[in-house]
């Protein structure tokens, strides 16, 4: 039964529990002691990670599938600064993560006395990776911090937050919480900057739509637009699943010489929701991005917007405006827009190598045994291959850290996070030896919540990624034989079923479809060939 006056840990974890919030990841300590009162009256979900990087990137996994913020709970210092490479990851693509940690009492702040987990700065370290960082320095703060953090994460373009609350502070009486505002709709376009847009694209001939990450929930708008305007869609990593198989979309990155062709021959290119980065748009780095006539920008940032030279920008939601769009634009009768995009398909295909087009037929037969999973990358062989050219049946359904800031060790922790948020949809972790072994510890957590996860183990044993780029530029490989463990006896010291398969595409799908049904986590490890 909760306090007449809750303190100002528990009345933070209530504002949480009003804003939607229903599961946390964290590690307690004696620093997060209020906040996990807190859970425990409020009925809040709490998964343990073996690490608090870990707890990072189930946050970010969750928050990807669920489209909530994901929360994770640290203790100060250690604690904190296990979090930034989760948190660096979560900026760099998009994603609302809220970290909430403790400090060491207001009076020693910076004063350099040797406190346990004292750093010289903790809330200046974080404002270099979030969008907001937030000192509740008395118990009136709360109800602005939880304010201002989620505002963050939600008002704009996703990113996350920090919220630290001094030891000193944490279990004192809470000051009353207003209730929280309601979310705001979606930014649409104002008219007359929509109608230039309409008169551009109405003259265009050529038309080529780039969809990113920012209108991955806007696909039937997207669709509707594309077939309105006869137009190609290319999609970033971020963005596949969206227009699965339809005639119109490129599931293939910008980085390809073909799609850079398909996009240079157009007459206008619309950009819905992506910020034309390099790991997307120049993963080679050649320093030569596909060149964009008539470029118009739509994007729910100004500053993205400003990075890049336009003709027309709109600041926005992506998936809200390809809705304005579809509603407002004449219908064309189709010409060749089926046509350019089937020929940059296929010329993106040819454009890969031998070795990758073997990947992306592990990774079709993967989607096709488990029709609507989720898949969750780290950066290993196969996943730099499906972000080059993948087709996924399910929007949202595919993501990775292998664009961006580029994070090893994501895959497993964020695949349980996913599939916390979406228990009723399958989920497979895509993993190298190498990866897996950065946060191995984290399938306990699957074991523990029983989480139907299928945790593939791509073992070329070590960073086969890296030994090839070492290899073309003719330098020695060094350092990426890291000797895997014996993923049999890892599997069985976790209770997880285990299967073992070649690097063929039917006995992975066979070992996927025949453990479809089976509870709890399974791992299959796909031995490479050398």
């Amino acid at each position: 039964m909760r306090k007449t006056k809750p303190t100002v840990g528990e009345a933070l974890v209530s504002g949480l529990k009003q804003r939607g919030v229903d599961c946390v990841f964290g590690i307690p300590g004696v620093h997060t002691i209020e906040l996990y009162r807190g859970l425990d009256l409020d009925g809040i979900r709490h998964v343990t990670p073996r690490h608090e990087q870990g707890a990072g990137f189930m946050a970010d996994g969750y928050a990807r599938a669920s489209g909530k913020p994901g929360v994770a709970f640290v203790i100060t210092g250690p604690g904190l600064t296990n979090t930034i490479t989760p948190v660096a990851q979560a900026r760099a693509d998009s994603v609302p993560v809220l970290v909430v940690s403790g400090v060491n009492a207001r009076a020693s702040l910076g004063e350099g006395m040797g406190h346990l987990h004292e750093l010289p700065d903790q809330q200046g370290l974080m404002q270099t990776v979030v969008a907001a960082s937030e000192h509740v320095s008395n118990p009136d703060a709360l109800n602005g911090a939880l304010t201002r953090a989620f505002d963050a994460m939600q008002a704009a373009r996703p990113k996350p937050a920090h919220i630290e609350v001094p030891l000193d502070v944490a279990g004192v009486t809470a000051a009353p919480l207003a209730p929280p505002a309601p979310p705001a709709a979606p930014k649409a376009a104002a008219d007359d900057a929509l109608q230039q847009v309409i008169a551009q694209l109405t003259q265009a001939e050529r038309v080529v739509i780039l969809a990113g990450g920012g209108i991955k929930t806007g696909g039937a708008a997207l669709q509707s637009l594309a077939e309105s305007l006869d137009a190609p869609v290319v999609q970033t990593t971020n963005a596949r699943g969206l227009m699965h198989q339809h005639p119109l979309t490129v599931p293939a990155s910008p980085s390809l010489k073909p799609v850079r062709d398909l996009i240079e021959e157009a007459d206008c290119v619309l950009a819905l929701g992506t910020e034309l980065g390099p790991t997307d748009y120049d993963m080679y780095a050649t320093g030569d991005m596909a060149q964009m006539r008539g470029l118009i920008r739509v994007d729910i940032c100004p500053d993205q917007i400003a990075r890049h030279p336009h003709v027309i920008a709109l600041c926005a939601d992506a998936a809200t405006v390809a809705g304005q769009l579809a509603a407002q634009l004449p219908r064309r009768a189709p010409t060749d827009g089926a046509a350019r995009a089937e020929a940059c398909r296929t010329a993106a295909w040819d454009a890969l190598s031998p070795a990758y087009r073997a990947n992306v037929a592990m990774l079709n037969a993967m989607r096709d045994a488990l029709p609507g999973a989720q898949i969750v990358g780290d950066s290993t062989q196969p996943i730099y291959a499906g972000n080059l050219y993948y087709g996924h049946d399910v929007a949202g359904g595919w993501f990775n850290s292998s664009t961006g800031y580029g994070a090893l060790g994501y895959a497993i922790p964020a695949a349980i996070g996913a599939a916390i948020a979406k228990p009723d949809q399958p989920t497979i972790c895509l993993t190298g030896d190498g990866g897996a072994q950065f946060s191995l510890p984290e399938l306990a957590v699957a074991a523990q919540e029983g989480l139907p996860v299928r945790f593939v183990i791509w073992n070329n044993h070590g960073f086969g990624e890296i030994a090839a780029a070492m290899r073309d530029v003719d330098a020695p490989v060094i350092g990426c034989d890291p000797t895997p463990p014996r993923f049999a006896d890892t599997a069985a010291s976790y209770n997880m079923e285990y299967r073992q398969v070649p690097d063929q595409p039917e006995a992975l799908s066979a070992a996927l479809r025949d453990t479809a049904q089976a509870p709890g986590p399974v791992m299959i490890e796909v031995v490479i060939a050398s």
